[in-house]
């Protein structure tokens, strides 16, 4: 069975070709993929997936510490990714929104700022909740 691995600290200009020529050495690389940006510049990580257990603990053996572009390589096994990292893009999994994985639940944050408005997802989202907290005070008081 194929053992995913991570591999950080990547130099930036290092590809998917040589991360699997890298890793070739050790054995069969059945995937190798330099995570890149939109811009397609790369992320500085990747992933490497070894054809089996044995040859993906000594890629991690090998490979971890190992300095290739004068950067220290970080190789370790891939952790399924639970949560996003960013708070603010997926709201519905794992954010400040609706979440029952922990952050904010959405009735306390609805508590929090207590005008019961859950459109509060993001800094962008909180600044308009202000404003229009403030719009309508200012409203409240010439009326």
């Amino acid at each position: 069975m194929n053992k995913r691995l991570y591999v950080g600290n990547l130099s930036y200009n290092v590809n998917d070709k040589e991360l699997n020529d890298l890793f070739s050495q050790i054995g069969t690389v059945a995937y190798a993929k330099v995570i890149t940006r939109t811009d397609g510049k790369s992320k500085g990580f990747g992933f490497v997936e070894m054809s089996t257990e044995e040859e993906a603990k000594a890629a991690i053996e090998k490979y971890e510490g190992y300095i290739l572009n004068n950067r220290e390589m970080k190789v370790n096994e891939a952790k399924a990714q639970d949560q996003p990292r960013s708070n603010f893009g997926n709201m519905g999994r794992g954010g400040y929104g609706n979440s029952r994985r922990g952050g904010y639940s959405g009735s306390g944050y609805r508590n929090r700022f207590s005008d019961g408005n859950s459109l509060g997802k993001s800094d962008l989202n909180l600044k308009l909740i202000k404003l229009r907290k403030d719009l309508n005070s200012k409203l409240n008081k010439n009326n």
